[in-house]
């Protein structure tokens, strides 16, 4: 790309670089968080949502834990209005939740504000004006003292009409495009408000320190909010709040920094809803403290009807790679990967453990509603042995031995590759009963009677069809199964050594079956597997030699 040389950096370094936050490992409590779908997240729809979709998402916001909501700009348009008004007189804010309301810092729009609040027991009134470079050049083209004194006088205005109307709201301060403002004279434009409201521990004003255009590395943005968080005045009577952007794709980790850097509220959306690259995705972040062992005082464990609701009401999409809500972020294609995790599910079930430690998922699935079967192990062309005996194990209880694990493993990707598709459960159960299952061609067992001599040896008959037709076979053995092997060998004149057993209880459904697993080793070093299914264990060990030898026989046509 040959115009990189027209682009600088934007934004500028605080006077003193504060780094004593990298320290800090994580931030050890969730903070205050705010939801900004309402504003921020609905105007950047395509098509912004409806008032009654708007309840709905209001109230979802309220369940899931919110209590800080900015439910709209109530000067912009009248649906905005609406959704205040109709909050309140429908009496639908909880006591233990603020709503929050936007304005600029002008006389007219903060007015239509405080008409829409009336009647509002918990309000935040959230004024902002852009201090940035740009924007004081470009747009407004006013000095600093000039844009400092739009700040101040809507703050006024802000104390103003709260006495009048008798109310107890809180205030909230943005420089917005802080991003691209000196951060000593935001500072200096946020105590200038600050000295006009006079903060009270009781009643503590918000200061907002907004990534408006993301412009630099998260450490950058980390040091800019360390020097606000140093040096704001009536530092211990303020809350200072982020609102980071995603334009270079840093929303989450400009916040997991600006946190440590001192940071006590975040706003936000779901899934990163926002303008251009959407605001910071507030699931990502308080799942990412759940991960760490953090109580994110948000709870998301019924993660697919959420996605479903958001999806619904705002039209867009949560990509299948999206942290923690994503339809593929707990799926492992890789055999590999397939494998370490089935093992590690197993390890679990026979030690324990108080700490979820399984390799490749950071976080128990079943924690945000989501299950293990369909949902962690799927089966592709690039599955392997563990992932689908797991899935046979978890869904159908069939533990084959390890060596047919890898033999089913490859005829199941064969089918995969050959398809060019995943595979459901189903489908590589099906292919597990017709190729290796109580299989009767050419061969097929009718029945069996052996009896026990003194000695210790099986002598009897052996019935069974060969090629259609009905034959019985005389058979002697140490055991029965050795003893239908040697009537089988003898009389059909088959050569296999190496005859190797397994067998389990099999419950599926309502009936209780076994299952027995059989592999054998023809004359030219090839091993064939067999699986056997009955009620009886001796008639599936039998079904299971007869499904490998007829393998062995179809395999030499």
């Amino acid at each position: 790309m040959k115009n990189f040389t027209k682009y600088s950096k934007g934004y500028f370094l605080p006077p003193e670089m504060i780094f004593d936050w990298v320290t800090k490992e994580y931030p050890e409590k969730a903070p205050v968080w705010c939801s900004v779908d309402l504003r921020d997240g609905n105007q950047s729809l395509i098509t912004p949502m409806s008032l009654d979709e708007k309840i709905e998402f209001y109230k979802t916001l309220v369940r899931i834990g919110f209590k800080e909501i900015e439910v709209g700009f109530p000067a912009a348009s009248e649906t905005e209005y609406a959704l205040l008004r109709t909050l309140i007189e429908d009496n639908l804010i909880p006591d233990d939740v603020t709503v929050q309301v936007l304005t600029q810092a002008r006389e007219h729009i903060i007015k239509k504000t405080f008409e829409a609040l009336d009647g509002a027991k918990n309000a935040i009134v959230h004024v902002y004006n852009s201090t940035s470079v740009a924007q004081r050049e470009q747009v407004f083209r006013m000095s600093k003292d000039e844009i400092k004194k739009i700040a101040t006088d809507g703050a006024k205005l802000l104390l103003e009409l709260t006495q009048q109307a008798g109310a107890n709201y809180r205030f909230e301060y943005s420089p917005e495009s802080f991003s691209g403002t000196e951060p000593d004279y935001a500072l200096d434009v946020c105590n200038a408000v600050l000295d006009v409201w006079e903060p009270v521990i009781d009643r503590k004003p918000i200061i907002n320190i907004p990534v408006t255009v993301e412009m630099s590395l998260p450490h950058i943005y980390a040091a800019q909010v360390a020097y606000i968080n140093k040096y704001l005045k009536f530092r211990d009577k303020v809350v200072l709040s982020l609102h980071p952007h995603n334009d270079r794709g840093c929303g989450v980790a400009d916040c997991e920094l600006g946190l440590l850097a001192g940071a006590d509220r975040i706003e936000g959306t779901l899934f990163g809803n926002g303008e251009r690259t959407g605001n910071v995705d507030i699931v990502t972040l308080a799942m990412n403290m759940f991960a760490l062992g953090v109580d994110p005082k948000l709870d998301f464990s019924d993660m697919p009807s959420l996605v479903e609701m958001y999806e619904r009401l705002t039209r867009m999409t949560v990509h299948d790679r999206q942290p923690y809500a994503g339809a593929l972020v707990f799926t492992a294609f890789s055999g590999s990967h397939q494998d370490a995790i089935a093992k590690g599910m197993h390890w679990r079930d026979e030690k324990n453990p108080d700490r979820w430690t399984v390799p490749y998922l950071p976080i128990d699935p079943h924690d945000v509603g989501r299950e293990y079967d369909g949902d962690v192990i799927r089966i592709n062309s690039q599955s392997g042995k563990g992932g689908v005996g797991y899935i046979m194990e978890q869904n159908y209880g069939i533990e084959m031995p390890k060596k047919m694990r890898e033999d089913f493993g490859y005829r199941v990707k064969a089918v995969s590759d050959q398809k060019h598709k995943e595979l459901l459960p189903d489908e590589i159960y099906q292919i597990f009963r017709d190729e290796y299952v109580n299989v009767e061609t050419p061969y097929k067992l009718i029945e069996f009677h052996l009896r026990k001599e003194p000695g210790g040896a099986r002598v009897g008959s052996v019935e069974m069809e060969v090629d259609g037709e009905r034959v019985t076979y005389m058979a002697r053995g140490n055991g029965r199964l050795d003893a239908v092997s040697n009537a089988l060998q003898r009389n059909l004149g088959l050569i296999y050594s190496n005859l190797t057993y397994n067998e389990h209880a099999l419950e599926i459904g309502q009936s209780a079956d076994a299952i027995a697993y059989i592999s054998i080793t023809s004359y030219d070093g090839n091993v064939f597997w067999g699986a056997g299914k009955d009620t009886d264990i001796i008639t599936a060990s039998l079904h299971a030699l007869f499904s490998a030898v007829n393998r062995m026989v179809s395999a030499s046509k």
